[in-house]
């Protein structure tokens, strides 16, 4: 093949899958999943309500709650679903399980992970990406005509977890243990909104926006006591 014929590739020739595929993958997710839906959302509830009263055993439930959710979106969505019609993402499996991994060791050993109590920017950030994650993230399926059946749902699908892990790592501390926890959201964010771009989706921006946003509360200078 010349280069001439190179270049008349566009980005989505490159993919393996339509949009309309891409779409189809969260409602056949979903139904057979039902009603897990259900329970997902509440606990994606009992976390939110953990990092709006943050005591010790919160913070534990809440990394072991991520931690479990991240390994059944990597067999359950990304295994099952994707890996057949995307091939790289069987490379991408192991580093969910490497997340679920890194909670467990830095947010539930000892030592674990602290939630600020106090507002702050970091701490408001971090809220605003979660809450995205639980409720406005899976209301995006309406505008773009899927309905709640193609809905993505905290600890069922792949974005809205990374969304949520990203608010927590953004606002805890020590600083040395959450940074660790915000490498693998981050990039499973941008490569799955360059993705959505790709394929001319319009929820492309809430994954890159929201690694915009941890970005910032992490590097927000932090007041006392120090992390």
């Amino acid at each position: 093949m010349g280069l001439s014929e190179w270049l008349s590739y566009r980005p989505e020739d490159l993919l393996m899958f339509s949009l309309r595929v891409y779409e189809r993958l969260f409602e056949l997710h979903n139904q057979a999943l039902w009603p897990m839906q259900l329970l997902a959302l509440g606990l994606g509830g009992a976390m939110l309500f953990a990092l709006l009263r943050p005591r010790p055993w919160g913070t534990r439930l809440i990394a072991a709650l991520l931690a479990v959710a991240w390994v059944f979106v990597a067999w359950a969505f990304l295994w099952q679903r994707y890996a057949p019609i995307n091939w790289g993402i069987r490379y991408v499996v192991p580093l969910f399980v490497l997340q679920a991994l890194l909670l467990i060791a830095l947010g539930m050993l000892k030592g674990g992970l602290g939630l600020p109590a106090r507002w702050s920017v970091p701490r408001g950030l971090g809220l605003a990406l979660f809450v995205h994650a639980l409720i406005l993230h899976p209301l995006m399926a309406l505008p773009a005509g899927r309905g709640l059946q193609g809905a993505e749902v905290l600890g069922l699908t792949p974005d809205p977890l990374a969304i949520a892990t990203l608010g927590v790592a953004a606002m805890a501390s020590p600083a040395q243990r959450a940074w660790p926890l915000l490498v693998i959201p981050a990039l499973w964010c941008l490569v799955s909104g360059t993705t959505l771009a790709i394929l001319g989706a319009a929820g492309a921006w809430p994954p890159l926006l929201a690694v915009g946003l941890a970005l910032v509360a992490r590097l927000w200078p932090r007041g006392s006591p120090p992390e």
